[in-house]
């Protein structure tokens, strides 16, 4: 309870300084003081307290018709930051310049003297001289505000569109041929069907489902792997969405691994669900795959985020990897790519992830390398090759922007 109250009063903190910044580019140096300031402040409140509003509320009450506006406030918010703080260098320049011009555009000369009319001795003052106005006013200054917000708002929703566009598509299906040195000549080619982050939950139901397996069932795989983060909910609010999955085909048999968001969402009811579906539930544990006259050792970590919850046993890799045959391959299944850290330790030969979703957002993706080795795609840790899917679904906003869903088939390749 005291982390939930906590990561809440963090969110609120965070949204609510990212809101004031965006009321003040927004609102306030785009309006002058009357109604539609007002109207602009109240606004913001409201869309600040949208944000915790939605992470709670579809959580812990089921409120899931907040989802959808939620959500998308909270890509759009995101990114009219991201395009508001790339313009504030070219908004400080401007503003420059302008305040420069003003400055010379101030009269220096001193006044000329009166001049006399006529023998009375009367002055007369010259007719008025006509002075440039300064360039830098408030209306120029309001102008220049209300370009950059128009500028932000028309970019910040474009990316949005075409994000959900991406996010709610079908998944894109790629292949990848993955060279393992001890991997049998006779093995040459088997294929493993990859998937992750399907992330079933508030708005991603049974015909996501429906459309993952059939993509997955085109591809005609060996083995399917399910890497983790299948739910976003308990199996009372989600089990149907989840059944489509015993129609998953493969000539070896389909397997799971646990990923944080089952942590969250009922790990041992999770667990014996996707059993009952007909997926082996890998939990610190490996098996032989025999098949086309060799042998491949398939392994199987829980999540790292077990570690400490008292819900299932954490990530054991010795109970998984260790008093092997070290002639074989062996293939392990692990939801985060920083476990290849521990797995490197075993002599894994390739580890299959997702949970990093690609990035799902750029430039999230650039924060996500502080975290995780590997971000998406083939890469290295140690001596141990790690793929990472970037998912088939999304979590938080129903958005992808240069991370397209994902469904992968990995061919391994002998030497």
């Amino acid at each position: 309870m005291l982390a939930t109250l906590a990561f809440v009063a963090t969110l609120t903190l965070i949204t609510g300084l990212i809101h004031f910044y965006l009321w003040k580019r927004l609102v306030k140096d785009t309006t002058r003081v009357g109604r539609w300031r007002r109207v602009g402040s109240i606004a913001a409140l409201v869309l600040a307290l949208l944000v915790p509003a939605t992470m709670v509320a579809t959580r812990a009450a089921g409120a899931f018709w907040l989802a959808w506006p939620g959500y998308l406030w909270l890509a759009l918010m995101f990114y009219l930051l991201v395009v508001l703080v790339v313009l504030e260098v070219p908004m400080a320049v401007a503003k420059l310049v302008l305040r420069r011009r003003a400055v010379l555009a101030e009269p220096t000369a001193a006044a000329p003297e009166p001049v006399l009319v006529g023998g009375g001795g009367s002055a007369e003052p010259p007719a008025a001289a006509a002075v440039d106005e300064p360039e830098h006013d408030p209306s120029r200054r309001l102008l220049l505000a209300r370009g950059a917000a128009i500028f932000a708002g028309l970019t910040a929703a474009g990316v949005t569109g075409y994000g959900v566009r991406s996010a709610t598509g079908p998944p894109q299906l790629d292949r990848v041929q993955i060279p393992l040195a001890k991997l049998p000549r006779s093995m040459d080619g088997l294929r493993i069907a990859t998937v992750s982050d399907i992330h079933l939950g508030p708005l991603r139901g049974r015909e996501h489902t429906e459309r993952i397996v059939a993509a997955i069932n085109r591809l005609d795989a060996d083995l399917v792997a399910v890497v983790g983060d299948l739910v976003d909910g308990s199996v009372a609010e989600l089990g149907g969405a989840a059944a489509p999955l015993r129609d998953l085909r493969s000539r070896y048999g389909s397997f799971f691994v646990t990923g944080n968001h089952e942590y969250y969402s009922g790990v041992e009811e999770w667990v014996q669900e996707v059993d009952r579906l007909g997926l082996r539930v890998l939990q610190n544990t490996r098996l032989e795959i025999q098949a086309r006259g060799g042998v491949l050792d398939l392994a199987g970590v829980n999540d790292v985020t077990a570690a400490g919850t008292g819900l299932a046993a954490p990530p054991d890799y010795a109970a998984a990897l260790a008093d092997r045959d070290p002639s074989r391959p062996v293939v392990l299944l692990a939801h985060q790519p920083v476990a290849a850290r521990e797995a490197a330790k075993f002599g894994v030969d390739l580890q299959l992830s997702g949970h990093t979703h690609g990035g799902q957002m750029v430039p999230f993706n650039l924060a996500v390398k502080l975290q995780q080795p590997v971000v998406s795609g083939l890469g290295e840790v140690d001596g141990t090759k790690v793929y990472v899917t970037n998912g088939a679904g999304f979590w938080g906003p129903p958005v992808r922007v240069g991370a397209p869903p994902q469904v992968t088939l990995v061919e391994l390749r002998a030497p």
